[in-house]
């Protein structure tokens, strides 16, 4: 296969990643991509001549160009990993330095060292998470900008607002103590959001933040709503390659940003609902 010369258009293919893993069935299966699969995603990437970066590098390199009036957009792609799986530190980090490919980690930071127990019944299929000597190490490496997932992976947007605010604020205070880095970036838990969320994400000190959205992102999109695609197992380099250079099918994220309102109204009853009954 001879992989096609990367476009210059303005619109950014953020990747988001979970675990490096194989898991044979199930609703995680999505999830998981073999380390072998992660191997020729980035290959066929770094063959069609994208820069694999983390989002806030990304972010700042579309900022750089736009500012010089009219010079290209760099051909980029942002490599980005949610919750923080151990194999990222064992499988995800010597593939990306093979490949000289950066990304960023969103680690739940009150869940470190545990298993992932919001999935439930499925809690232990990834692995544990990353524990803080593990994190730490992943940080060092000089590869992976650390951003903030939350404290606990639990949609913010049907929390009291000051709850989900004062969450946000120690994600970010507790990774910025352990790691002596600035955090820059914030990853939605579930992907959901609304005005409140934004803005206290923005207030604790992000300016940067990225939901699922399933399509491209645009400069004249929210910085702190930056949509991303959903790479899986069966995405081969072919496929792999359509997807970052078209960002798949449209009606997908239309039909979610319509309907995100009333499922939003429908999870903060359901969430009252069980505080009642507890």
């Amino acid at each position: 296969m001879t992989a096609p010369v990367a476009p210059a258009g303005p619109a950014l293919p953020v990747l988001m990643y979970h675990s490096i893993s194989t898991v044979e069935a199930g609703p995680l299966r999505p999830l998981a991509v073999p380390a072998v699969r992660f191997a020729e995603h980035l290959a066929v990437l770094s063959d069609a001549g994208y820069r694999m970066v983390g989002l806030s590098q990304a972010l700042d390199l579309l900022d750089a160009a736009i500012a010089e009036h009219g010079s290209p957009i760099p051909p980029l792609v942002a490599l980005t990993f949610d919750d923080g799986y151990a194999d990222f530190l064992t499988r995800a980090l010597p593939l990306l330095d093979a490949a000289g490919a950066a990304a960023t980690l969103y680690p739940s930071v009150g869940h470190l060292g545990q298993p992932a127990s919001w999935l439930r019944q499925w809690a232990t299929a990834f692995g544990p998470l990353l524990d803080w000597s593990q994190l730490t190490e992943v940080a060092a490496s000089g590869r992976v900008e650390i951003g903030s997932h939350g404290l606990l992976h639990h949609p913010l947007d049907v929390l009291p607002p000051p709850t989900a605010a004062t969450e946000i604020t120690i994600a970010r205070d507790r990774l910025e103590q352990h790691l002596g880095t600035a955090i820059r970036s914030f990853c939605y838990p579930h992907g959901y959001h609304d005005w409140r969320v934004r803005a206290a994400v923005r207030r604790a000190g992000h300016d940067n933040a990225c939901e699922v959205g399933r399509r491209r992102y645009r400069p004249s999109d929210r910085r702190l709503a930056v949509p991303r695609l959903l790479p899986t197992g069966d995405h081969d380099p072919d496929a792999l390659l359509d997807l970052v250079r078209t960002g798949g099918p449209r009606m997908i994220p239309q039909a979610k940003r319509l309907a995100q309102p009333a499922w939003r109204l429908t999870r903060r009853m359901v969430r009252r609902a069980g505080r009642q009954l507890s």
